[in-house]
């Protein structure tokens, strides 16, 4: 296996965890904050749709999804073109709200764009330094691995908050 086709699987696997979690949510459910105050599906799905697109374009030079396919507007949230979610207020969290079908639509085209670039990566890009601002500087495939456990993670919380929901229904 080619370490692009390992990457690749890994961000497969994001894509199905995000359909599985949507499936058969409506909006009550999407915006549930688990304890009330946790952070909702919505929220979740949508920041981790914004960190992947985020991470993977600046990486590949490429335009935020997020952006150049109309998705902010789609979205029209009350937050700044350029939020990702990181640092969100309660009000903030609150205010990210969107269809099942709007955020899989989203994270489906962030997901494409990935699997484009990442397919045409060879071992040797993974060791070109993306971020100075470290030390030591982050290379592309510490990146890469970064931006999958972060995307991994808010996805089970997505999945969990799903299963409190269905519990206390």
């Amino acid at each position: 296996m080619k370490t692009n086709e390992l990457l690749l699987d890994a961000f497969g696997r994001i894509r199905e965890t995000v359909e599985e979690t949507l499936e058969g949510l409506g909006g009550g459910a999407l915006v549930k904050r688990p304890g009330g105050t946790g952070n909702s599906i919505a929220w979740l799905i949508w920041h981790l749709g914004r960190v992947e697109d985020v991470q993977v374009a600046a990486a590949a030079r490429l335009d935020q999804v997020w952006t150049s396919q109309g998705f902010v507007e789609r979205f029209g949230l009350k937050l700044p073109k350029e939020d990702t979610g990181y640092g969100h207020s309660s009000a903030e969290v609150d205010a990210v709200r969107a269809e099942p079908e709007l955020l899989l639509e989203y994270y489906d085209a962030v997901h494409r764009q990935t699997v484009r670039w990442v397919e045409t990566l060879g071992d040797q890009d993974l060791d070109r330094i993306v971020d100075r601002r470290w030390d030591p500087p982050v290379t592309l495939g510490v990146r890469l691995v970064s931006t999958i456990a972060d995307c991994l993670q808010h996805v089970g919380q997505a999945a969990y908050a799903k299963g409190l929901n269905a519990a206390s229904d």
